[in-house]
């Protein structure tokens, strides 16, 4: 699977206007029709202003996060990160990793990434029994494409099916959106935005 050459690959229909016409007034009107997953989750989450990097194995995964550090000025930084195994993986880049509510960043994984609206599903394991609005502003998610699924329920049945023996709690999701209003769901009722960068891998 190439996740950007299906989003961002390029398909003319400049010979055929009627289709042209056709396709805008539907995508006006309704979702977009048999969309895979894995395209829904990466235009919502840019939608969402989420700043998305796409890598084919670890040393892309590597290479991205290391810019991201140098256009944010963060190495040598304090870094909120509970996680061992990316303690281990992003070891290697001066970083103080602890949990200093006022670090530059967190660095955490996630649970599922929710394609109908671009959200990242995290709990307690990565959060521990922390609120978002006690976290860094600035967030470094990685994730992985098989994490991808359609809907929030779906992620919150793999999470249950993950932990037979006691279901983590302080679940949400992070999703850096404009508030609109009320149009918010119980998921997402109480959370910050945030500045969330996603090292995304493909290993489907």
């Amino acid at each position: 699977m190439s996740l950007f050459r299906k989003i961002f690959g390029s398909t003319s229909n400049v010979d055929n206007p009627r289709q042209n016409k056709e396709e805008e007034a539907r995508s006006k009107y309704m979702p977009d029709i048999d969309t895979p997953a894995d395209e829904r989750f990466t235009k919502n989450f840019i939608l969402n202003g989420g700043r998305f990097l796409y890598a084919l194995n670890r040393e892309e995964i590597n290479d991205n996060f290391d810019n991201i550090l140098l256009e944010n000025d963060w190495y040598e930084s304090n870094v909120f990160c509970t996680d061992s195994n990316l303690k281990k993986a992003f070891g290697g880049y001066n970083l103080d990793f602890g949990t200093d509510r006022e670090a530059s960043f967190f660095l955490t994984t996630c649970e599922s990434l929710v394609a109908n609206d671009g959200s990242l599903l995290v709990c307690s394991k990565q959060l521990k029994e922390l609120k978002l609005h006690d976290l860094p502003k600035d967030v470094i998610v990685f994730g992985t494409t098989s994490q991808i699924v359609n809907t929030i329920g779906e992620g919150l049945r793999l999470i249950k099916n993950r932990n037979a023996g006691g279901i983590p709690t302080n679940i949400t999701t992070i999703k850096n959106f404009q508030s609109k209003g009320n149009d918010k769901n119980f998921m997402t009722y109480g959370s910050s935005t945030k500045n969330v960068y996603l090292l995304l891998l493909e290993d489907l």
